[in-house]
């Protein structure tokens, strides 16, 4: 499964972060900016073209010391077609250095709907019975509070094509605990999420303990991830907030 690929690279990095790339125009250098304005004016190809190379520039440099990279869709939907080209050749490049890449777009939907979105980002497109991949990510994050009808679509393209779902279950945000913090009887929201992903996950076991369906457990909250961590021994965990949001290790 693909968790294993994840798990693998960990090991071969020695290393179990992520790198982010979620890029705005002004982080990219202005020299890059200079010369794609220079060439496209300032057009949102422009900023697309820049963005591409600033991260072809981090993946050169981390593709060996860092097993993955999560690109957010937000950053790159911002700046239209050209950015969405962006984010497909990102995961392209990374993938040909031989990294994991998760999507960070925390898809949500229910069937057709959420069969499109995950044949987008992790299955094949039909286009006149040739099967095509749009996107090509090894995993997703998903939101999952609309049940397995929206997870169902998903777990099918994890099945067939070797990919992974990253669920929210505790997220990093301050406000997280207006909902995921609420009772279910005696259990938290969240928690009854964590066990909704080691029953979703139990289809797709890889050989390692971990299934494809792993959990988003912010390390803003150290309480709750620990928590999470000990009821959920077959879940992978990808944890945000670490830094600027206030988590440590």
């Amino acid at each position: 499964m693909s968790m294993d690929r994840l798990i693998e690279n960990i090991v071969k990095t020695q290393n179990p972060s992520v790198v982010g790339l979620d890029p705005k125009l002004e982080y990219v250098p202005e020299f890059i900016k200079e010369k794609k304005f220079k060439k496209y004016d300032r057009t949102l190809k422009a900023a697309a073209k820049a963005i591409l190379e600033f991260n072809k520039c981090i993946i050169d440099e981390i593709h060996d010391i860092c097993p993955a990279i999560k690109p957010q869709a937000a950053y790159y939907e911002m700046y239209g077609y050209e950015g969405v080209k962006t984010l497909y050749k990102t995961i392209q490049y990374a993938k040909e250095k031989g990294m994991f890449v998760m999507t960070d777009g925390k898809r949500n939907d229910i069937g057709a709907t959420m069969e499109a979105y995950a044949a987008a980002h992790l299955g094949l497109t039909d286009v006149g019975g040739e099967k095509i991949e749009a996107f090509g990510a090894d995993a997703l994050t998903v939101n999952g509070y609309l049940g397995s009808d929206g997870i169902n679509p998903l777990l099918e393209q994890c099945k067939l094509y070797d990919k992974g779902i990253f669920v929210l279950v505790k997220t990093s945000n301050k406000s997280s605990g207006e909902l995921q913090d609420l009772k279910i009887g005696d259990k938290t929201v969240y928690a009854t999420m964590g066990d909704m992903c080691e029953k979703w996950g139990s289809e797709v076991m890889g050989k390692y303990g971990y299934s494809g369906v792993g959990a988003v457990v912010g390390a803003t909250y150290p309480e709750q991830l620990a928590e999470m961590r000990a009821a959920l021994p077959h879940t992978f965990f990808l944890v945000p907030g670490y830094g600027a949001q206030g988590g440590g290790a």
